[in-house]
């Protein structure tokens, strides 16, 4: 599998910038996954479900299936968080996974930027960002696009994944 990642601060544009590359590179006929760093507690599941309940009784993993789409919850209790490599040998093969977050991981990267944000660039000390995606022109010796080209994007992550 090929991963590139999509990296920036809070309120840069990441999550829309993500969920329009899915839509274009599948639209190209490839198959995408994605993974998303979340740096706050959340919960997929909801208090009063049954797999809530089970989750809460002590269940280590519960999984949850239907005729339309199944998950697999794991229950890290005092475990430490997995690494980004531990995560992705979890996933099906697919031609492309799309990784939001993760900005630390030595993984080619580009940065979403919104000037309004005003903060400092995680390429100045990320050799594995690989470009820039913002909604102003900004001064960098990297590929730069604006923020909504999302084909010419697109075209840039599969040609540097070799898609």
């Amino acid at each position: 599998m090929k991963i590139f990642g999509v990296v920036g601060y809070k309120n840069a544009g990441k999550t829309g910038l993500m969920e329009r590359l899915v839509t274009e590179i599948t639209g190209r006929g490839l198959s995408v996954s994605t993974i998303k760093h979340a740096h706050h507690h959340f919960d997929v599941d909801q208090p009063g479900k049954d797999s809530h309940r089970h989750r809460f009784a002590g269940a280590s993993q519960v999984l949850l299936a239907s005729s339309k789409r199944w998950a697999l919850m794991t229950e890290l209790r005092e475990d430490a968080e997995p690494v980004l490599d531990s995560l992705l040998a979890e996933l099906a093969p697919v031609d492309l996974v799309l990784i939001e977050g993760y900005k630390n991981d030595p993984h080619p990267k580009i940065e979403a930027i919104r000037a309004e944000n005003d903060h400092p660039l995680i390429h100045a000390t990320d050799s594995h960002v690989a470009a820039v995606a913002s909604d102003v022109p900004i001064e960098t010796i990297l590929a730069q696009f604006d923020l909504n080209d999302t084909a010419a994007i697109a075209d840039f992550i599969l040609s540097q994944v070799g898609l």
